[in-house]
């Protein structure tokens, strides 16, 4: 039976690999392959081995997006159908208006508003307008034809395999898609940390009545510096996507070839999922990764040259308009003078048991007009005065080209090249290194063009005091000296050329983890780079300083492999454990008679928290006692206690890795929030030295599974942010944290040395085989063997061949 197996995958292979070219002539072959499709439709190979992995095999890029939309079906029906129920704004009418959207392609709180933005994308045109761009600014002909597959593919699964997973099964909502639903789908990713924020601002923005401001209800005061910082704060800082990643230099390393390990944070559910394939037409293209649900591109990857991942970035990647009203018509500003008349977008949308809904949005040569930052700070539409925002990753859909470059790449050159060439990273960092031993750092990434001198001249009294505090600029829309303009090199006016970005080529390390650019190396730190990117010589966080800790200590002791890369990962090593939990120890066992008064006023015996936390490991391991209790002490503190009293020795940017140290625990609220841990563990029935993974946990096939790792504001490198609820007794399910684990290096082999991890692996169908069998081994801090080769492909005991083609 493997005989025969293996024959057949042999005669797959040679089929596709008949006609190929050598890597010399790739292009040239890839290029016909597209010229002249199959008469016979689209097709591909799948070859499954472990873990449900899928080995993706074609002639051409239509093929090759077609078998990726055949195996993504397979995995993610339910959740693909769900996205692109919200693309098409068909929310509303299958599942009501007032439903939560869901959030994992806008920030959306309803159904209707997720609906009124998304059907008014579609209604004018914008995607089709891109797709009408010659490249760079529009898709290339590899990528159009490989979304155009991706539906394919997607279709054909749903009409010859059945539905099983229960949330979607029988469901008239799954539905065949299009090229162009492919194309919004990789539009709404690029634009979800810009527009997509402000769904709900953009779709109720209304023009005042009678002088009032907008829909009569928010203040016409002008929001305070401070009020607009914190939004932004909430906005950009936002913990539902970040990420750690290394590159290190061969020199480092023991065979002298380079080593990176990515560890991008995203949900676990939802449609924010990676999922892992291998994209391989022969002579052309051959890169395994995690791709975004939904993406035809490896999103993060390696091949047999290159690996990369991404880190999410501190740029702020819009910004704002404020505008000069006319003041006989609040719909039409003022532009040196000249009136121009607001834009309607009138969307009606489909109602579940109810009349559909029409709604207004009204749109400026900037964007779209918007009223708040937040539920809490209003930038008020007045008679005078409204503001528009600029969002240059609304018109890009350049992600997907830009992936694919990294994908054919050979080097970190290579990779900046891509970058440099489509320019369509929106929100991230690339971090990459190479098989001769380079690394690389990056924050090319989309960015309205706001220079420090623009916005010196430019901004608005408001925007003065937010663009220094936190990188938004408000800029006077007035204006036309105001415009952004346009760098040299930059592919779309009003973004920042290739020559802005932060970069840092061939350190011996190269680490980002949510920080900003200046401390990618401690040694070599990034300056000059305009304020939007973000800031230098300001305190790092907590898993920033830790990380760095770690890595450059790994540099510095050299001769690195993929396993000390392993073992970073799951080192779980807490960084404000270790600057700060001896010293609560020994505060704790100060405390008179061993009780502390809670922030209720009831004194609570902690006496037997002093040992627990001095015995703590300092790890959050699932086994760690002291963990727990460490971790709830540790929030109750940060909210308790004002940074600037918690530590006695400040921050400096003189030595920013080792600054602030030193707890203060004289500081007002270190007892209180002592009190409120033990109390709330406690109140939860969880004793204070209970194990981490018996309340760190998730279910699967009825099974509770311990999750090791820790909050990224503890430092944790392996970030896990579980949801507390005292009513359900502690720490429900995890929803967030560590998703798709790639270490990688090269040896003197073809090959890459390379082992990943989803950790909540391949499908999110409760029946499917490859529901939770990753998530078991992360459980287990375990790892997957890459099989890159044809040889390892060929040699799995798990392998599975299908055959996929279009329907006859």
């Amino acid at each position: 039976m493997r005989s025969r197996l293996r024959r057949l995958v042999l005669g797959a292979t040679a089929l596709f690999t008949a006609a190929s070219a050598l890597p010399a002539a790739a292009a040239t072959t890839g290029q016909r392959a597209e010229q002249h499709p199959s008469r016979d439709g689209m097709s591909a190979v799948i070859r499954y081995t472990e873990y449900g992995i899928p080995h993706i095999l074609a002639k051409n890029y239509a093929d090759l997006g077609f078998g990726t939309g055949w195996a993504q079906a397979a995995d993610e029906v339910c959740t693909l159908a769900d996205g692109f129920v919200t693309l098409r704004g068909e929310r509303s009418r299958y599942f009501g208006a007032d439903a939560p959207a869901g959030g994992d392609l806008s920030a959306a709180r309803t159904n209707l508003a997720s609906d009124l933005y998304f059907r008014g994308v579609r209604e004018s045109r914008t995607v089709e307008k891109l797709l009408a761009e010659r490249a760079p600014v529009g898709p290339s002909r590899e990528v159009r034809n490989m979304m155009r597959g991706w539906a394919a593919g997607y279709n054909a699964w749903l009409k010859q395999k059945k539905v099983t997973d229960p949330a979607c099964a029988g469901a008239s909502w799954v539905r065949p898609v299009t090229e162009l639903d492919v194309a919004a789908r990789g539009l709404a990713i690029a634009s979800i940390s810009g527009e997509g924020r402000f769904v709900e601002t953009i779709t109720a923005a209304r023009p005042p009545a009678g002088g009032t401001s907008a829909a009569g209800t928010q203040s016409a005061r002008t929001p305070g510096a401070k009020a607009v910082a914190k939004a932004a704060d909430e906005l950009w800082g936002d913990p539902g996507m970040g990420s750690n990643a290394v590159a290190f230099r061969g020199d480092t390393t023991a065979n002298g070839r380079g080593l990176l390990l990515g560890n991008p944070h995203y949900p676990w559910d939802g449609g924010r999922r990676f999922w892992q394939s291998q994209q391989t037409i022969p002579g052309e293209l051959n890169v395994s990764g995690g791709s975004l649900l939904g993406t035809p591109a490896i999103s993060i990857g390696f091949n047999a040259h290159v690996a990369w991942s991404h880190t999410v970035s501190t740029g702020i990647p819009a910004n704002f308009h404020q505008l000069t009203l006319d003041p006989a018509d609040p719909t039409t500003y003022l532009v040196d003078g000249r009136p121009e008349r607001m834009k309607k977008r009138t969307v009606t949308v489909a109602v579940k048991d109810g009349a559909p809904v029409t709604r207004t949005q009204w749109w400026t040569r900037y964007g779209p007009v918007i009223t708040s930052l937040s539920s809490q700070v209003s930038l008020p539409w007045t008679g005078k005065t409204a503001y528009a925002l600029n969002d240059p990753n609304a018109a890009n859909l350049r992600f997907a080209d830009t992936s694919l470059g990294f994908g054919k790449a050979r080097s970190t050159g290579d990779v900046l090249a891509s970058l440099d060439r489509h320019q369509g990273i929106p929100w991230v960092n690339t971090i990459a290194a190479d098989r001769a031993g380079h690394s690389l750092y990056t924050q090319s990434q989309v960015l309205p063009r706001i220079t420090d001198e623009l916005a010196g001249r430019c901004s608005t009294e408001l925007g003065r005091t937010t663009y220094p505090a936190s990188g938004i600029a408000i800029l006077d829309g007035s204006r036309g000296d105001c415009a952004l303009g346009s760098d040299p090199g930059a592919v779309v006016p009003g973004i920042f050329g290739p020559a802005r970005m932060p970069t840092l080529k061939d350190a011996p390390y190269a680490e980002n983890s949510n920080g900003t650019a200046w401390m990618t190396n401690a040694d070599r730190p990034l300056t000059g780079y305009e304020r939007i990117f973000g800031t230098v010589g300001t305190q790092l966080g907590l898993r920033t300083r830790g990380a760095i800790e770690d890595v450059a200590a790994m540099a510095d002791r050299g001769g690195l492999t993929v396993a000390d890369l392993q073992r970073q990962q799951f080192a779980n090593r807490v960084p404000a454990g270790d600057l700060a939990a001896g010293d609560v120890a020994r505060a704790c066992a100060a405390l008179p008679g061993g009780t502390a008064t809670g922030s209720d006023g009831k004194a609570v015996d902690v006496s037997a928290a002093c040992g627990v936390l001095k015995a703590w490991d300092r790890t959050m391991d699932t086994g760690s006692r002291g963990a727990l209790l460490f971790d709830r002490f540790w929030r109750r503190l940060e909210q308790a206690v004002p940074p600037d009293r918690l530590w006695k020795v400040p921050f400096s940017a003189a030595d920013p890795v080792r600054t602030p140290n030193t707890l203060d625990t004289d500081a007002p609220g270190l007892s209180t929030a002592l009190a409120d841990a033990v109390a709330e563990l406690r109140g939860a029935g969880i004793g204070l030295d209970a194990p981490l993974g018996a309340h760190q946990f998730v279910v699967r096939d009825g099974q509770r599974l311990p999750v090791p790792g820790g909050a990224g504001r503890l430092g944790v490198w392996n970030v896990i942010e579980p949801t507390w609820d005292a009513a359900a007794g502690g720490y429900t399910e995890v929803p967030f944290g560590s998703s798709h684990l790639q270490a990688v290096g090269w040896d003197g082999s073809r090959c890459p040395v390379a082992r990943t991890l989803l950790t909540y692996s391949q499908s999110s169908n409760p029946k499917s085989p490859h529901f939770a069998d990753q998530t078991r081994l992360f459980s287990g801090e375990k790892w997957v063997t890459s099989r890159f080769c044809e040889k390892d492909i060929l040699s799995s005991p798990k392998l599975k061949v299908v055959r996929v083609h279009e329907p006859r």
